[in-house]
């Protein structure tokens, strides 16, 4: 709610990610991406409202109807791991790393106790988290190393599917590359990843398939190869994303995004949208993979 009114923070979203596969979601800050991973998890606020159906694996739980008690018991951490935005709220701030890390061996695992000390030295080392930062509590550790326990605590179980919210914030380039391996990995071992990043460097590296969010829709849903190809994405907007990296044109979409309360009735890139026209008063239906009514062809990328 926002002032008393209802805000439509994530509208229509449907897609599948099958185990193997990497799903990366990508759009400016504010579009919904979080709140989606929220609603899969369970963690929206109070006064959150939510519709629909999304399970992990045919005979799973709904999750979006699942009472507090099944998904802490049975799915969070088990079936769905998570790497959170802000890893240092997430992070117990009187327990060592070490102490969360073998907590939670024991709880997702079957490593027997006299083992935890040498699982949660793994767990540490596959996430690249300085075995000597171990027995560090949450406010003596940096960001980037906050980043890298959070990324150590949701790959402890092996999850089938991981979202990994931002997981390369705060990290620096050889880290970052360290960090996409390992989660290609975690996907290649045949777990499904749902990637939420600013990061397109990354998500060009990991990701098997690109999802771009605006004001709270999947406006295309599309094969990474296809999306940074030679063909580029169908959206304008998509294509605004590319075109805004410093090693493409860096040139930025003009305009701010709409606010969540004030959506109007048609496309909500419209008014930042060169390619706007009447017809884009009414809402486009997504059709072969974009949600739009002017989508770019091949041939306007290679214009």
């Amino acid at each position: 709610m926002a002032g008393g009114r209802p805000v439509a923070a994530v509208n229509e979203v449907s897609f599948e990610l099958a185990a193997g596969e990497c799903l990366a979601l990508v759009g400016e800050s504010g579009c919904g991406k979080s709140v989606l991973a929220a609603a899969l998890l369970g963690l929206l606020p109070a006064n959150a409202q939510t519709q629909g159906s999304a399970r992990i694996l045919p005979e799973g739980p709904e999750l979006l109807s699942a009472p507090e008690a099944t998904l802490a018991r049975s799915v969070r951490g088990r079936r769905l791991g998570l790497i959170p935005q802000s890893p240092a709220n997430h992070l117990t701030p009187v327990r060592t790393v070490r102490s969360q890390l073998e907590e939670t061996v024991r709880e997702l695992t079957d490593v027997p106790r006299r083992e935890l000390r040498d699982a949660a030295r793994r767990a540490a080392e596959r996430a690249a988290f300085p075995l000597d930062h171990l027995d560090r509590y949450p406010h003596q550790l940096s960001g980037g190393l906050a980043q890298r326990a959070a990324t150590a605590l949701a790959l402890v179980a092996d999850a089938p599917l991981l979202i990994a919210d931002e997981p390369t914030t705060g990290l620096d380039r050889d880290l970052v590359d360290r960090t996409v391996g390992e989660l290609r990995r975690h996907v290649d071992d045949g777990h499904g990843l749902l990637m939420i990043t600013h990061d397109l460097a990354a998500a060009e590296r990991i990701a098997d398939r690109i999802a771009v969010m605006y004001a709270g829709r999947i406006v295309e849903l599309v094969d990474a190869a296809a999306f940074f190809g030679a063909a580029g994405p169908r959206h304008p907007y998509a294509a605004g994303l590319l075109d805004a990296l410093p090693e493409r044109a860096f040139t930025p979409i003009p305009g701010l995004p709409p606010e969540l309360d004030a959506l109007p009735t048609g496309c909500a890139f419209a008014p930042r949208c060169v390619r706007a026209t009447d017809s884009c008063a009414t809402l486009p239906e997504p059709a072969d993979g974009v949600a739009c009514h002017h989508p770019r062809e091949p041939a306007d990328a290679r214009s």
